[in-house]
């Protein structure tokens, strides 16, 4: 029997989807969350063999819950569900290492399926989804990145400045290069840009 854990915030399409693979003979719906952190609660006490996650969930992401199980070492497989095609979200994905990466609007039967795919091994990966999430090439240097992503986790410019052993002078020049390549209109924009398109 496989053992699985649903998470999705919609109530509705949670109820359906638990009822449908639960018709299926060699499959067991055992919990059904609200959000991330339900989900990751529910795994780390049931140890399920297969979580279907949503990838927009409320508290955390079903991205966010992969990244986590990933540095847990955690044996569930994650498939993420979703209606997107983000090219910043699949690249996410298979950083996080997730088995499957789904359109919601799939029936039920292929649903499945490819469960049972992935509890052989396989990896099932929606081609509508690869394809349109084709990345658009990232337009800031190695080094811009690093800024960034230091700016993104809340350091001031001088803490960046002495971390990457610049002036702080450098470090606003690397930012208004950065806002001005991405298009954006301040550093918030910036970062909320860059982490969705997968470039940093």
């Amino acid at each position: 029997m496989i053992r699985i854990v649903i998470a999705e915030d919609q109530g509705m399409l949670r109820g359906a989807l638990g009822s449908l693979l639960d018709f299926e003979e060699d499959i067991e719906v055992i919990a059904q969350a609200k959000n991330g952190e339900e989900a990751l609660h529910f795994i780390q006490m049931l140890h399920p063999d297969v979580c279907l996650m949503d990838i927009e969930m409320p508290i955390k992401s079903g991205l966010e819950v992969a990244e986590e199980l990933k540095t847990h070492l955690s044996t569930c497989k994650i498939i993420i569900l979703t209606t997107f095609a983000r090219p910043g979200y699949f690249e996410r994905a298979l950083k996080a290492e997730v088995h499957g990466y789904l359109l919601k609007d799939g029936s039920s039967d292929e649903l499945a399926q490819s469960i049972r795919n992935v509890m052989k091994g396989k990896r099932e990966f929606a081609p509508e989804l690869i394809f349109g999430s084709m990345k658009e090439d990232n337009p800031l240097t190695e080094r811009e990145r690093e800024v960034l992503r230091l700016v993104a986790d809340g350091k001031t410019a001088k803490e960046i400045s002495s971390a990457l052993f610049l002036s702080t002078g450098t470090i606003r020049n690397y930012m208004s290069e950065i806002i001005g390549k991405l298009n954006v209109k301040n550093r918030i924009e910036a970062i909320s840009k860059a982490e969705e398109k997968g470039w940093i």
